[in-house]
């Protein structure tokens, strides 16, 4: 990217000015103030400010529900008027003030708005309330006059209608009454750390301070997210060759990686540290991430390994996981192999399921086994190909197909039944 854009103004809303363009297996880096703490991140184009809030920046209160920006639960504040963060690309917010639900207020000093969601019990089960906050705060700051009866039409854009949603209106009617020339500003906005900061010069969580000047182009360190793991996978493989052999593989990441399939290793920064890539077809979709691996644990005694990974792809997908793998030798000289993952995803791969990310994430590690016991026996790796990740696809998508088959025809008999009883 150039220079930071100027900012032009098109009628009632200011938009970032074109800048130069990103080729699609580029990442870029975009700055902009995210509740009043400047930050950097590196990007690829397609990724949207809903995920860069969440992974990136560890602002988890932005919810994300629809991602096709109709429920309204990621509503972020952008130059001071709501948007929605799953449809905004993170490269269009270059230079904007960005505020999410942690910059309304502090949990010593809470905005109006939720102080009086606290006192009408709006919350529930609290998905919907960042956006109905976010987007209570818009209405009340920019049109602080909408009449009680007229904030159901004027609340209409987060979707929610749980047994909380009359606390909601009456919460949101209280605080036009109590403000009536508007609502006061957010009072949680001050210079903090962030989560995945990457600004050169500030403090990285756990880390040194960068020198002034220098970027950090490429992830030298994994970060996983704090949030729930998409899919957690335990994968447990017979082996034909001895544990030590087994073991003898686990410890050289170039040889291992061969025995992902569709995975390569790139560069090796340190002996706990490799860059590398990885390509996967799911039906027409082909994602190829590239990313670190950081090796946190390794027994040699117990024969386990732990490492985290984290990758994205240049479509916007994001994938890291913490993967143990640990070898037991078995009475017949053999050697069981057990590989325990909890992989996280955003963006366009997480909108495949948690059902199929996990059955996919259970077939790579059966393919990976077969891969170990290949290599441990002959030195090498011969059957990681473009046909295995075929196999691989067509596999997860016909058992996917198979159980929304299962599920149909469970649900006529279900039907049947409840016309047989009546």
């Amino acid at each position: 990217m150039t220079a930071a854009p100027e900012r032009h103004d098109t009628g009632s809303r200011r938009v970032p000015a074109p800048v130069a363009r990103v080729a699609a297996h580029e990442t870029a880096e975009v700055t902009f103030v995210v509740n009043g703490t400047e930050t950097t991140v590196e990007v690829p184009p397609r990724a949207h400010l809903g995920d860069v809030l969440r992974e990136r920046l560890g602002l988890t209160g932005t919810h994300l529900g629809c991602e096709h920006g109709v429920c309204g639960m990621c509503t972020v504040l952008l130059d001071g008027e709501a948007a929605r963060a799953c449809l905004l690309f993170a490269v269009q917010c270059e230079g904007a003030e960005i505020v999410t639900v942690e910059g309304l207020g502090s949990p010593d000093d809470q905005h109006p708005l939720q102080q009086a969601f606290s006192a009408h019990h709006a919350l529930q089960c609290g998905f919907c309330t960042p956006g109905m906050l976010m987007s209570s705060y818009d209405l009340l700051a920019n049109e602080p006059e909408t009449a009680e009866e007229d904030l159901p039409e004027a609340m209409s854009g987060v979707l929610c209608r749980c047994t909380g949603y009359r606390g909601i209106l009456a919460a949101v009617s209280d605080v036009a009454e109590a403000y009536p020339d508007g609502v006061p500003e957010p009072g949680g906005c001050a210079p903090r750390a962030l989560v995945g900061r990457t600004s050169a010069g500030a403090d990285r969580a756990g880390g040194a301070p960068e020198d002034a000047g220098t970027a950090a182009p490429q992830l030298t360190e994994v970060r996983l997210p704090s949030s729930p793991p998409s899919a957690v996978v335990d994968v447990t493989s017979q082996l034909a060759s001895p544990v030590d052999r087994v073991w003898s593989v686990l410890t050289d990441f170039d040889l291992l990686a061969r025995c992902l399939p569709g995975a390569q290793l790139v560069e090796s920064y340190d002996e706990n540290r490799h860059r590398g890539r990885a390509t996967i077809a799911l039906g027409p979709v082909k994602l190829s991430f590239e990313g670190l691996a950081q090796v946190v644990e390794r027994d040699p005694d117990d024969h386990r390994l732990r490492f985290h990974g984290q990758g994205s792809d240049t479509g916007g997908s994001a994938t890291a996981a913490d993967i143990v793998l640990a070898a037991t030798p078995t009475p017949d000289g053999g050697t069981e192999l057990v590989a325990h993952a909890d992989v996280h995803l955003s963006g366009r791969v997480a909108q495949f399921g948690r059902a199929l990310a996990g059955d996919v994430s259970r077939r790579l590690f059966e393919q990976f086994a077969a891969g170990v016991d290949e290599a441990a026996e002959t030195g090498s790796v011969s059957g990681v190909s473009f046909a295995r990740r075929l196999r691989l696809a067509a596999g997860a998508a016909r058992d996917a197909a198979a159980g929304a088959l299962r599920r149909a025809a469970q649900r006529m008999r279900d039907r049947a039944r409840r016309g047989t009883s009546s």
